[in-house]
Order: structure tokens, then sequence, then C-alpha cells
């Protein structure tokens, strides 16, 4: 069919699923829920499958239409080859290089250029690109890692809140808040029981606007995630003056902590992970045409 698209691209984390494509140099996107393969493999296939239909109804077409087009899948949580080819069985595709998140993300924000990634969004992870070739580390998910990331911002803040409790930290207005919102101490127990990395990533914005207001609890915890960032990479390999993007919705609030040569060496990304995605699903199809 000549109205098909040409590539396919998904870019699925922890807060979203995007699913875009091109077709005749036109992008069409559409978003769907979050998408972690491994906290919820069964659901990431769920939204991933919806957004192909509502793509194929968007584009009027039929789900069968787009089964043989190149794709490139990058999904949070692929974190071994049984997921792989879990999801690779359970997705509309036939013709889809399926990966992590990662990739897509160091694409998008780097182009191939030489460069270094924090991101910290519902998760985290960290990338250093140099001549083609790139380093990655961390995106274990919430109980390995995640360090820095906006789920493991609110899990230390409330843990921070029981510290307070427990008469082991100094009282401050943002732990003050967090045990008046869920009650009590019970109460931010029975939440982090059964949240998930999403629910615990809500918090972020809490401490984040607390430190606005100079709250000592607030500030300690950026501090904590920022030496976390300045330490990985620097134990990556990353040197001034190689440019970070500090990507993901909760990085870039971790400038102002960083190190001056970190801060003097921070760049703007190029373009989000679904560009990367598209450009990753660009590199497939030429190599199915060559």
């Amino acid at each position: 069919m000549t109205n098909r698209p040409e590539i396919i691209a998904i870019d699925g984390g922890g807060t979203r699923c995007r699913v875009a494509c091109l077709r005749s140099g036109k992008r069409t996107l559409i978003e769907v829920s979050s998408a972690n393969a491994s906290t919820d493999l069964a659901g990431t296939i769920e939204q991933v499958n919806k957004g192909l239909a509502l793509l194929a109804e968007r584009l009027s077409l039929t789900t069968g239409d787009l089964a043989q087009i190149p794709a490139f899948v990058g999904l949070a949580g692929m974190v071994g080859p049984e997921i792989r080819q879990a999801i690779a069985d359970g997705i509309h595709l036939s013709h889809a290089r399926i990966e992590d998140d990662r990739p897509a993300a160091v694409r998008g924000a780097l182009g191939r250029e030489d460069g270094a990634i924090a991101h910290c969004g519902t998760g985290s992870f960290f990338a250093v690109q140099q001549d083609g070739a790139i380093r990655l580390s961390g995106g274990w998910g919430p109980i390995l890692g995640d360090e820095a990331s906006a789920q493991w911002l609110g899990r230390k803040a409330l843990l921070a809140a029981l510290d307070v409790a427990d008469g082991l930290r100094p009282p401050s207005p943002l732990a003050e808040a967090l045990l008046r919102e869920h009650g009590s101490t019970a109460g931010i127990v029975s939440f982090a029981a059964s949240a998930t990395p999403a629910r615990f990533g809500e918090l972020a914005p809490k401490v984040t606007k607390a430190a606005q207001s100079e709250d000592p609890l607030a500030l300690k915890l950026l501090k904590h995630g920022a030496d976390h960032i300045a330490r990985t990479l620097t134990d990556m390999g990353w040197t001034s003056p190689l440019p970070i993007c500090l990507t993901g919705g909760l990085a870039p609030r971790y400038e102002q902590f960083l190190p001056h040569d970190m801060r003097s060496a921070i760049a703007p990304a190029k373009g989000e992970p679904i560009d990367g995605a598209l450009s990753l699903a660009q590199d497939l199809r030429r190599e199915m045409s060559a």
C-alpha cells in the first residue's frame, strides 16, 4: 500500500508511551499510558498494541497494514532476552528492533555527536557517547537502581519524613507536609506498600517546589541526587568540556547542585527520545533495504 508509513517508532517509559510514524515526511504521534516491561509486562504489551491500533485508526489503516513496516521499539524495563522475546511475541509488528529505552534517548538528545546524558524521569540512566561508541549505566529499575530519578526522589522524601517522625532528622516544612497529607506514619507506609514508580514520582515536584523555598530537607535530597549524577558521569569517563544533556522532567532541577565544570558543560538536548526512536527506525529501514 502506497499510503503506509515508511517507519514506526515507539518510546515507552514509566510515565507515558509514545507511538509515532513517518509517512511522506509527515509525523503522526499517538500517546498512551506508561509502559515498563519489567514491572508490568502484560500492561506494556497492551499499551503498545493500543498505541498501534490508535495509530492505524488515525491513518485510516489497519494494524495488519502496519505489521510489515520497519519499527524501532524502545521500552523501559527491557532487562533481558526473555522480556524482549515476550514483547516480540505480543506486539503486532513483524520487523521490529526491540531495545530498552536508553538508545533512543541518547540518539534523541545527542544525535551522533559526542556528549553525555543524565536522564532523570520516572526512572534514570546515564550515558557517554564518544567516537560513535555509547557507554550506558543505570536504568535497573526502582528496587536496584534509578538513583536521582523522580521515583527515587519521592521515595527518599517519604523515608526522610519517617526519620523526622522518629526524631532522627530536624523538622522541615516538606516532611511535615508529607506526614500531614498521608495522615500519619502508618499512612506513608501504607502508600509505599502499593505505590508504583509513577506514583512515587508524583511526589518529586513537591520536593523541587520546597527547595525553591529553601526547605533544608528538600535541598539536601536534591544535593544527594546531584552528587550521584556527578559521581556516575565522572566514573563513566566524562571530562570537561564534553557536553552534558540533562534530560527527563527532573534532571534540570539538579543543575544548580552540580560541580562548576559540569554546569559549564550543560547543553540543550537536540530532541526527545521519540525523535531518537524515529532516527533508529530509519537506520533499521536502511539496513533492511541494503
